[in-house]
């Protein structure tokens, strides 16, 4: 897709004029390992000229921005013309001015930055607030249901007779958490930094698991188990549990063991892994009265396959004792759209009125 678009328009005198070429915004998810740019022509919904850039590569978002558009440019040619706003979706709480990332050495200004770009406007936030923004856009082609309950054409459970509250999990590099609720002025976004909330046990060798992470780190968040950073620091708590030799693992070796089934502690990570993540996202389900759904974000779970879907998940966010009936009718589903976070950043920056 082309950035500018050229239309004829019917001037005073009955003839044709050239109307002013169609803007553009650049967009952005950046999370702890990549960061992720696309293009949105205006008046249109599609992001296109999506690419990946490792964040390791840059020193902060404007060059790696910079970069991303050096090389569209290049590929547009004559049809190329700057942003005049952006969106940036960012793995950190947004506050003041200046913006850290939780997992990653980025630090920068959100002023200094708009003017590296020599931008109108660039609007900073969450990376989950701008997916549960997206939320009420996603199409069932762009979701697989986790469990036996349906989820409507945008995401909503059909048997709602209104919009009800949603919310977005999400295992990846960290664990990001927000909600969105509905108001009578439309969607709105409720960010936080829920996957540093404390994580709870299900039964006694969840119990165990918590106290052997306990003897190194005093506060255990679900973050620190439920992402991948964490998946080291479960496995490394499984094997302690179970008796077995400690073998230091990246996250994707543990995945990549669990899978096969090669390596007992590995599978055992992965079942528990599954089983804690439903029942945290049934607490967060329970908090937010996301009676419209949960959905699962990051880029963990997707590597994880049909192993998922067939895990204790489901039984584990519906374990809720008197409230078991409340979560049953409340339905979850895996976020299979790579770009949903760009779409939440797009809506964010329409809401700006940029």
């Amino acid at each position: 897709m082309n950035d500018t678009t050229l239309v004829l328009d019917t001037g005073a005198a009955g003839g044709p004029r050239l109307a002013r070429p169609q803007r553009s915004w650049l967009l952005a998810d950046i999370g702890g390992t990549n960061a992720r740019f696309g293009w949105l022509v205006e008046g249109t919904h599609q992001v296109s000229h999506v690419v990946t850039l490792p964040v390791a590569r840059f020193s902060g978002p404007a060059a790696a921005a910079q970069a991303y558009l050096a090389d569209l440019a290049l590929h547009l040619g004559a049809a190329y013309q700057s942003p005049r706003a952006a969106a940036f979706a960012v793995a950190t709480a947004v506050g003041a001015d200046e913006v850290a990332l939780t997992n990653s050495g980025w630090r920068f200004s959100r002023q200094g930055t708009q003017q590296q770009l020599a931008l109108d406007a660039l609007v900073v936030l969450n990376d989950f607030e701008a997916l549960a923004l997206a939320l009420p856009r996603l199409q069932p082609t762009q979701l697989r249901l986790i469990g036996s309950n349906s989820i409507g054409s945008a995401g909503a459970s059909p048997a709602a007779h209104r919009p009800a509250a949603r919310a977005v999990i999400g295992p990846g590099t960290g664990l990001g958490v927000a909600g969105i609720v509905p108001t009578a002025q439309g969607w709105v976004p409720v960010p936080g930094e829920g996957g540093h909330a404390s994580l709870s046990a299900g039964d006694d060798f969840e119990s165990a698991l918590l106290a052997a992470v306990r003897q190194v780190h005093a506060h255990v968040s679900a973050e620190r188990l439920l992402s991948g950073i964490g998946l080291p620091v479960l496995q490394r708590a499984v094997a302690a549990v179970l008796g077995q030799p400690v073998v230091a693992l990246t996250a994707e070796e543990i995945v990549e063991r669990g899978l096969a089934r090669q390596d007992a502690v590995c599978d055992r990570t992965i079942d528990a892994f599954c089983a804690l993540l439903g029942s945290f996202a049934g607490n967060v389900a329970l908090v937010l009265g996301a009676r419209g759904g949960v959905y699962i974000g990051g880029g963990i779970v997707p590597r994880l396959g049909e192993r998922f879907f067939e895990s204790r998940f489901r039984e584990r966010f519906e374990a809720k004792g008197r409230f078991q009936d409340y979560l049953r009718a409340i339905p979850t589903a895996l976020i299979t759209d790579t770009l949903a976070a760009l779409t939440g950043a797009a809506v964010a920056l329409e809401q700006s009125g940029h």
